[in-house]
């Protein structure tokens, strides 16, 4: 992890942790989705995926946990929503502090 990094966020009251449900209908876009979420690995806390490609069902499911700002978690989501073929969803835990 990137010290720089932990120092600047490690106080920051604007830093919330979500939930990201990612659905890629179209398996021929995994490659970009994957390019877009690895520029947000500071962020990503956690992920999990699960292709399915048997029977009539042939896509791929991603969950993250993702600690960031509002902001950040709206440049993500922005940038998967614009790709033609995949959807996503997410939700933040409330601010406890």
């Amino acid at each position: 992890m990137n010290k720089s990094y932990e120092k600047i966020n490690a106080d920051n009251p604007q830093k919330r942790l979500g939930v990201i449900g990612i659905f890629i209908y179209e398996l021929e876009k995994s490659k970009e989705v994957n390019e877009i979420l690895s520029k947000f690995y500071l962020n990503i806390k956690a992920r999990m995926g699960l292709p399915l490609k048997d029977g009539s069902k042939k896509m791929a499911i991603i969950s993250l946990i993702f600690e960031g700002t509002t902001d950040e978690l709206g440049a993500l989501t922005g940038r998967l929503g614009k790709i033609e073929g995949v959807s996503c969803r997410s939700f933040l835990a409330k601010n406890r502090r």
